[in-house]
């Protein structure tokens, strides 16, 4: 992989993971809830899953899609679904002090498996192994793919728990707490609509 492919995905990764979009709705509002340490193992897990991701589609899982494509489209509905779900648990979370009392942040694992039914995580994977991976020495490229789309991917999701956190101290009064939490579950939303109202390539 020459060092002109690479800059241009790591500007690739960096404008997926810092743009909005399910994974990134979620670590704001655990961030705002938790604080970054005790949502550190969602980030861990994010970064993770979509490596383990990125490295099954490039060895061939992508071309399963290709050949039943129904597949693909019952899996983005499922993770449609899944993603509505989590907006209606966000906008009815309590406040900031009682969170701990009543749930918890995701996992380490469940980050990680949130991942196979996060539709924009897909469309990242499949443009990576489709357009930055060179055929040349294939999976040599494929590993260097993904180590370089984790690290920077990390830094640019925890930007978002970041941002979450620093919102902590405002979120005290319960009409602040529900307007932050109705907010983000709109977003949430707002993230399915490319996932199912566009075409992606």
């Amino acid at each position: 992989m020459t060092l002109t492919v690479m800059l241009s995905l790591a500007l690739f990764a960096f404008v997926s993971s810092i743009t909005p979009g399910p994974n990134n709705v979620m670590l704001t509002a655990s961030g705002a809830t938790f604080g970054y340490r005790r949502t550190l193992p969602h980030m861990l897990g994010i970064s993770v899953g979509v490596a383990i991701m990125l490295l099954l589609v490039g060895a061939g899982l992508g071309t399963v899609f290709e050949a039943m494509p129904v597949l693909y489209t019952a899996l983005k509905y499922v993770g449609a679904a899944y993603l509505l779900y989590l907006a209606w648990r966000i906008a009815g979370a309590g406040s900031v002090d009682g969170a701990a009392a009543r749930s918890k942040p995701f996992t380490f694992w469940e980050a990680a498996a949130f991942q196979w039914v996060n539709p924009k995580a897909w469309i990242m994977a499949v443009g990576i192994v489709a357009t930055y991976t060179p055929q040349e020495g294939f999976f040599q490229n494929l590993i260097v793919a993904t180590l370089l789309v984790t690290m920077v991917g990390f830094p640019s999701i925890s930007v978002w728990t970041l941002f979450g956190g620093a919102l902590r101290h405002l979120l005290r009064q319960p009409k602040s707490v529900q307007r932050f939490n109705v907010g983000m579950a709109l977003l949430l939303v707002a993230s399915l609509y490319p996932i199912l109202f566009e075409q992606f390539v």
